[in-house]
Formats: C-alpha cells, sequence, structure tokens
C-alpha cells in the first residue's frame, strides 16, 4: 500500500510541475508574435482621408474608443470624444474581466511607434508586451491590406490630443491565461478590384468585423453557422440583444431583401432628417452602431450585400430582443 501512495504521490508531482511549467510558459513566454516592425508612416491627406472612413464607418475604431450616448437608440458617439477611449466591457455585460478601450488620441500614443501602433492593431499585442483582448478583432484586421492600416494610423495620429488616461484592462482566471494565447501574428491580404464585388464584398465585411458579433460564439470559439445570427449582447439594464442572421435565407434571414433594400437599411440613419431617439431602460435597444456604419459607401455595401448573398442559407429564427425583467 505504502508502495502505490509513493507512486502515486510520484505522478501527482510530476502533473502539477507540468501544469506549473505550462502554466509559467503561457504566463511568461506568450504571447509570441515577434517585436513591432521598423515602420515609419507617410501621413499625406490621402492617407487620412481613407483612415477617416475606415476608422469612422467600417473598421469603427471611434465606436469603441470614445464616448457612446447609451440614453439613445444606436449609442452614437458624442461628438469631441473621437479617441478619448473609455468604453467599459465588463462582467456585467458577459466578459471573463474588465476591458476599457484605451485613449487613442496623441495624447495617449505619443510615445507609440508606428509599429507599435500596427502590431496591436494586427496581433493583438500592446506597446508593453501585453496581450490584447479581441474585442478589438485584431485577428480580422490582421488580414486585411497592409495599406488599410497604415491609413487608419494616420488618421489616429492626426486627431485631437484628449487628457484622458484609462484604467488598464484585466481578466478573470482563467482567461488571464488563455489571453496570451489569443495573439497571432497577421496574414495580410490584399485589397480586390471593386468589379468582383464577391471578394470585395468580403474584404470589406471583414474589416467591419461583422462575423464576430453576427455568429453565435461560446467562450470566444464559433459555434453557429458563419453570419447566421444569435449572438447575445447584455446590456447594462440587463437586456439582452442578439445580432440578425445575415444568410439568405428566405424565412429567417436576408433572403428575400434586395441590394436597394440593404442599403437603405444603412442609409435611413444617415438622413439629415434622423435623430436617434431616446431609449428608456427596458425598452428596444442595440449595439449595432448604425449611425457610423450609415456612412458607408454605397458601393461598398451593394458589395458586402452581394457576399452575403453568395453564402449557403441558414435557417436560424432570431428572437432579435428580451427586456429585462
Amino acid at each position: 500500500m505504502r508502495k502505490i501512495l509513493k507512486f502515486t504521490g510520484y505522478i501527482a508531482g510530476v502533473v502539477i510541475l507540468i501544469l506549473i511549467g505550462l502554466l509559467s510558459y503561457v504566463k511568461l513566454a506568450l504571447p509570441d508574435v515577434g517585436f513591432a516592425p521598423e515602420l515609419k508612416i507617410e501621413i499625406n491627406s490621402k492617407k487620412i482621408e481613407r483612415g477617416n472612413y475606415l476608422a469612422n464607418h467600417v473598421m469603427l475604431c471611434m465606436d469603441c474608443h470614445s464616448t457612446r450616448d447609451w440614453n439613445l437608440f444606436s449609442a452614437p458617439m458624442i461628438l469631441g470624444t473621437e479617441g478619448k477611449g473609455g468604453e467599459t466591457f465588463d462582467q456585467k455585460l458577459g466578459f471573463p474581466g474588465k476591458y476599457i478601450a484605451p485613449n487613442i488620441t496623441p495624447f495617449h500614443l505619443q510615445n507609440w511607434t508606428d509599429g507599435e501602433i500596427f502590431r496591436a492593431v494586427t496581433s493583438g499585442v500592446s506597446k508593453d508586451g501585453r496581450a490584447l483582448f479581441p474585442i478589438m478583432p485584431h485577428h480580422l484586421y490582421g488580414q486585411l491590406d497592409k495599406s488599410d492600416i497604415e491609413a487608419v494610423i494616420a488618421y489616429i495620429r492626426n486627431l485631437k490630443p484628449i487628457e484622458s488616461e484609462t484604467e488598464i484592462s484585466s481578466s478573470e482566471f482563467p482567461m488571464n491565461f488563455i489571453i496570451n494565447t489569443i495573439p497571432k501574428k497577421p496574414t495580410f491580404g490584399k485589397i480586390p478590384q471593386q468589379s468582383d464585388k464577391i471578394n470585395y464584398g468580403k474584404y470589406m465585411i471583414t474589416a467591419a468585423g461583422c462575423i464576430d458579433c453576427h455568429t453565435k460564439q461560446d467562450k470566444g470559439e464559433f459555434v453557429g453557422e458563419l453570419y447566421a445570427g444569435g449572438f447575445e449582447f447584455k446590456l447594462q439594464d440587463g437586456s439582452v440583444v442578439r445580432s440578425a442572421n445575415l444568410t439568405p435565407d428566405k424565412t429567417t434571414g436576408l433572403g428575400n431583401w434586395t441590394s436597394e433594400q440593404f442599403i437603405n437599411r444603412f442609409k435611413m440613419y444617415a438622413d439629415s432628417s434622423y435623430k436617434n431617439p431616446k431609449v428608456s431602460s427596458s425598452e428596444f435597444q442595440t449595439t449595432m452602431p448604425w449611425t457610423m456604419y450609415s456612412g458607408m459607401d454605397k458601393a461598398d455595401l451593394e458589395a458586402i450585400f452581394t457576399f452575403l448573398q453568395s453564402l449557403t442559407p441558414v435557417k436560424n429564427e432570431v428572437a432579435k430582443f428580451t427586456p429585462s425583467k
């Protein structure tokens, strides 16, 4: 019996040592995406214009890195807060930690090199080597054309500096270990020709990050059909809003939509007469930043619709909203 207990003790000791070694590796050696590239971006009006378009209407950097007014439908950005950071994604909203969008104006980024910003956006590793939680979909941005990332950097370099310090994000166990395994080296692509509507639409929808919100996930992994909707977003009042099915299913998705209807669904929020209505607690609210996406070019929206229509239809009836009790 003593021999058995002694042997069992040895095995347990070995397992503990292996576990400690593994956790130490994950915590100390990861993330490992390489050094920030040596990069100096030439800032010109063309880059700034493209970066402005991407950051405000496609990639929506300004959506999370500014202050949104959750008293209004779709929580539009409050003018004058562009890039100041502070939007919080915490346990109340279903996140495995407390993640705060940092200040990305020159006030905070003045000591960052262009390469350090580039690495953060495309690989998910901060200047100090910390892994960034993929609320910012760096796994998608790392698939884009390098020129688009450089344009965004040129744009945020020219934002008005706003003196605002934000709390450093933190993760709960075990996410405080798992997060270090998430950053990956980018696999950059090229912007397809606009005439190739399906592939160009795929590029633009990747830049817009639609797949992350419109696909069910469990612990960061896709568990539903891509773009079939149903991903849940908890709101501060306890309500739950779910993403729509974007596949071309005729009864639960976009199968009966026309390109014009799809474009108009966005452009209605760009109309000068539109005013975001006030939303009371437990009334229908959405995390979808309609007013920002409404600034997308019609040709880009048309291409995205063409791509979505090329997908396999998935029947998935989504209950879009559940009010708080």
